[in-house]
């Protein structure tokens, strides 16, 4: 199959130009579908939180930047940035992408809590749709933290060291599937971990922190087995399209490695501190609620003990009922005497 039947197959005319720190700002590729469903999604999140001002409530403003801002902010730019446009040309921005659409859209749309946004402002039927598959056996399974954890692993080596990864490179709907996938995983493992919504699979927060403790390992061994491949990735993709620029197919594949090795350890550590921080934030709440629980509960005992003794003083004084003990009168000044 020559160049010009592959470039077909990827969805493009001919290969972009010579990639450059430049041409990140430079060559966009827009995708009128992803857009639209961009768009209505971040309209959908805005609408909840203008339905919820109208009625008086309160939606915090770091949440709506979470979801609009820094969650649908990445997701273009991992599709429809230069990223979307060298993604099929070099497997190290393919890589870059991958990290994103895994691990750090998921994040912050997790940190936007758009199903209990949803469950505020939905309509009753819709609601209860929601809530049916939130409590479904199907969603219970997905996303406890032991299933999600090993489909996060074992999703990249399935993907790479399979035919799957050149399959997704030649046919484009296979590859906008890639990226829904992405997004897709990414949300199950963070979404129970990091979110505020209440989905199910959350866990206390130790475990949470084993959770991701434990598949830190799995991105720096991946990425340090693709760099040491003598073999490319992609089968025959990337030799047939023919790229006489830089950097060399086996120097493009050792940077891929290299980025997933150090990009899935530094947004696991900071996962790992957010999660240590959120930790001691809810601790400090629960130490808060049980502060006010033996506050009310020692003002409990006190009245109680104040009601005994007035039971007692009234039991002292025949005929005086408990609580209608009248106060004793102050008497008048003495008068002179003469």
């Amino acid at each position: 199959m020559d160049v010009d039947r592959l470039l077909a197959h990827a969805g493009r005319d001919d290969l972009p130009p010579p990639f450059t720190w430049l041409r990140l700002l430079t060559e966009w590729a827009f995708q009128p579908l992803l857009a639209a469903v961009v768009v209505l999604i971040g309209a959908a999140y805005a609408t909840g939180v203008v339905v919820l001002h109208r009625r008086g409530d309160r939606w915090p403003v770091g949440r709506t930047i979470a979801f609009v801002g820094f969650g649908l902010g990445s997701l273009v730019v991992a599709t429809q940035s230069a990223i979307g446009t060298y993604d099929t040309v070099l497997v190290s921005v393919h890589m870059v992408q991958h990290m994103i659409l895994t691990m750090i859209t998921p994040v912050f749309l997790a940190l936007g809590a758009p199903v209990t946004l949803a469950l505020r402002t939905f309509p009753a039927a819709p609601r209860r749709a929601l809530l049916s598959v939130l409590h479904s056996r199907v969603a219970k399974v997905v996303s406890f933290p032991v299933v999600a954890g090993v489909i996060f692993v074992v999703n990249p080596w399935v993907l790479y060291f399979t035919p799957l990864y050149e399959a997704t490179l030649r046919n484009p709907l296979l590859h906008d599937l890639q990226h829904a996938h992405f997004l897709l995983i990414g949300c199950l493992f963070f979404w129970p971990l990091l979110g505020i919504d209440p989905v199910p699979g959350r866990v206390d927060y130790p475990i949470r922190l084993l959770v991701v403790f434990a598949t830190l390992p799995f991105h720096a061994f991946l990425g340090l087995t693709i760099m040491g491949q003598r073999t490319l990735l992609g089968g025959s993709w990337y030799p047939e399209l023919d790229r006489h620029w830089p950097p060399s197919l086996m120097l493009d594949q050792e940077w891929a490695g290299g980025i997933l090795w150090s990009s899935g350890d530094l947004v696991g550590l900071l996962i790992f501190f957010v999660l240590f921080a959120q930790w001691l934030r809810s601790s400090r709440r629960e130490a808060e609620r049980e502060d006010r629980r033996l506050d009310r509960l020692e003002a409990t005992e006190r009245l109680e003990d104040t009601e005994r003794n007035e039971r007692v003083r009234a039991q002292a004084v025949p005929g005086v009922r408990v609580g209608s003990i009248d106060p004793v009168p102050i008497p008048d000044e003495p008068s002179e005497r003469r």
